[in-house]
């Protein structure tokens, strides 16, 4: 195939390694084309991004992690304890009737929370089983396809780079022959003109020996 038809950025197969004199000359007039803050300041072409924002609840938790500091607060357990049966020494009547209503409803409460949690463990001992397998199943039928196509990405990969090397190994021996042939051009140009120099001064000495005679 005519390299004319053919355009490559790079031929691994084919290049060799440069010395560390020429890749410290290439990195040189690299870095002398580069803006002097390239390493600290992003390419004009790349978009900036806004600040975060976050609610105050969100901030405060960032700034307590950010401080190491023990997680408080959240949800009160003791709501869901049994109450114990309130005092009723040197109380009256209405603080006494108070106090036993609001332990009923404390009570009240911690009951609902028994019911709700025991129905629960009852349907998970019921049907948890059967839930935990079918969602290992879907876990591993998502983990399945996912290696598939992690392995279709990297036989594409190796096709690609098996087709890649082909074609740089074919076009090795055209290459090569156009860099002899170059270089036997450049050395043909340079022979000459060392012998235009040579005949130009050779007709200079002629013409200083006329003009001497």
């Amino acid at each position: 195939m005519s390299l004319i038809n053919e355009f490559h950025d790079s031929l691994p197969y084919i290049d060799g390694e440069i010395t560390p004199q020429v890749r410290a000359e290439v990195d040189k007039l690299i870095n002398a084309e580069l803006p002097a803050n390239h390493q600290s300041t992003l390419h004009p072409l790349i978009p900036t991004f806004s600040e975060p924002t976050f609610s105050d609840l969100v901030q405060k938790e960032l700034e307590r992690k950010a401080n190491n500091e023990p997680i408080t607060g959240g949800i009160d357990l003791s709501r869901y304890e049994a109450p114990e049966a309130p005092s009723t020494e040197g109380k009256e009547r209405e603080e006494i009737l108070s106090d036993w209503r609001e332990t009923l409803r404390k009570a009240y409460t911690a009951s609902s929370h028994l019911s709700a949690r025991h129905e629960n463990l009852s349907l998970l001992d019921a049907h948890g089983k059967n839930a935990w397998l079918i969602g290992n199943a879907q876990l591993e039928e998502i983990l399945r396809q996912i290696e598939k196509e992690l392995q279709e990405t990297k036989d594409a990969t190796d096709e690609v780079n098996k087709e890649r090397k082909l074609r740089q190994e074919t076009a090795k021996g055209e290459i090569g022959g156009l860099e002899d042939a170059w270089r036997r051009g450049v050395s043909e140009v340079i022979n000459v003109e060392i012998a235009a120099e040579a005949l130009r001064m050779q007709i200079l000495e002629r013409r200083r020996q006329h003009a001497r005679s």
